[in-house]
C-alpha cells in the first residue's frame, strides 16, 4: 500500500491539470449515508419522494421526506478531512476543480472555490413557476412545503430530481474540466449512476492519469484506473497529502 501511495503522490506532484471526481463515500465519514445498498437512504424512505412528477403530484407527501433526508438530518453534516484537504490543495494552487455528484455542499462549506456540483444542491431552491432563486437561508424550512417569495408558487430544491436532466452548463463544465486533466482522481464513487459516471471517462479518453480512491471496487477499478488505492477518503487524503507536500 505504501509502494501506491508514494506513486500517487509522485503523479499528483508532477500534475499540470489536477481535478478530482466525488461521490457519497467521500461524504459518508460526514455521517452523510450513501444511498444505495443494505443501510442506504433508500432502504428507509421511498425513492418516489425524489421523483420529479410525483414532487408537483403529491407535494406535501413528498416534501416530508425531502425534508427529513435533506434537512432535518443530513443538512448538519459538517466537511471531514477530505474536503479540508481538498481546499488545502486548491488554496496552494494544485487543484483546478471538484466535479461532485453530491448535493450536500459540503466541498463548498470547506472552502472549495472550484466546485462543479453535478446533481445541483440542497442549498438553493428554485420558484417552479417564475424561476426565482433562494438561498437555504433565505427559506423557512418548515412541515409545508416551501413557497416562492414572489410569486407564491411552489418552490423545489435546486438538485436534480428522478425524470430531470442535468443541467447544462453543470454537464458541460464537468466535460470541460475532466476533458483538461492530466491527473484525476476519483474518490467513494460506484460510477453507476449515469451520466455523472462518464466524467472520469472523459479524463481518460483525454489522456489523464487516474486514481481512484474507494474501499471497494468500482466500475471503473478494472478499466480505466491507473492507481487503486482501496481506502477510506479521510485516511488515503491524509497520506497522500502528507507525501505530496513533504519537504
Amino acid at each position: 500500500m505504501e509502494k501506491l501511495l508514494q506513486q500517487a503522490a509522485e503523479t499528483i506532484k508532477k500534475a499540470k491539470y489536477l481535478t478530482v471526481f466525488t461521490g457519497a463515500g467521500i461524504s459518508k465519514e460526514s455521517g452523510i449515508p450513501v444511498f444505495r445498498g443494505s443501510q442506504g437512504v433508500y432502504s428507509h424512505y421511498d425513492p418516489s419522494v425524489l421523483e420529479i412528477t410525483n414532487y408537483f403530484r403529491n407535494t406535501e407527501e413528498a416534501w416530508k421526506g425531502i425534508k427529513a433526508i435533506f434537512y432535518d438530518f443530513i443538512g448538519q453534516a459538517k466537511p471531514n478531512l477530505a474536503h479540508k484537504i481538498l481546499d488545502e490543495w486548491e488554496s496552494k494552487g494544485l487543484l483546478r476543480a471538484v466535479i461532485t455528484q453530491n448535493i450536500d455542499n459540503l466541498h463548498s462549506d470547506a472552502g472549495n472555490k472550484t466546485v462543479i456540483e453535478f446533481h445541483g444542491t440542497t442549498k438553493n431552491f428554485v420558484c417552479t413557476q417564475c424561476s426565482s432563486n433562494f438561498s437555504l437561508n433565505e427559506i423557512s424550512i418548515t412541515e409545508k412545503p416551501p413557497k416562492c417569495k414572489k410569486c407564491n408558487s411552489l418552490l423545489k430544491p435546486d438538485f436534480v430530481f428522478f425524470g430531470e436532466g442535468i443541467p447544462s452548463q453543470a454537464a458541460n463544465k464537468s466535460q470541460m474540466f475532466a476533458s483538461q486533466s492530466d491527473v484525476h482522481i476519483v474518490i467513494g464513487t460506484t460510477g453507476e449512476v449515469y451520466p455523472a459516471s462518464y466524467i472520469p471517462i472523459y479524463a481518460k479518453n483525454s489522456g489523464a492519469k487516474i486514481i481512484e480512491i474507494n474501499p471497494d471496487p468500482s466500475a471503473y477499478t478494472n478499466k480505466i484506473t491507473d492507481i487503486y488505492l482501496p481506502m477510506k477518503a479521510t485516511e488515503a487524503m491524509e497520506k497522500l497529502n502528507s507525501l505530496v507536500f513533504s519537504y
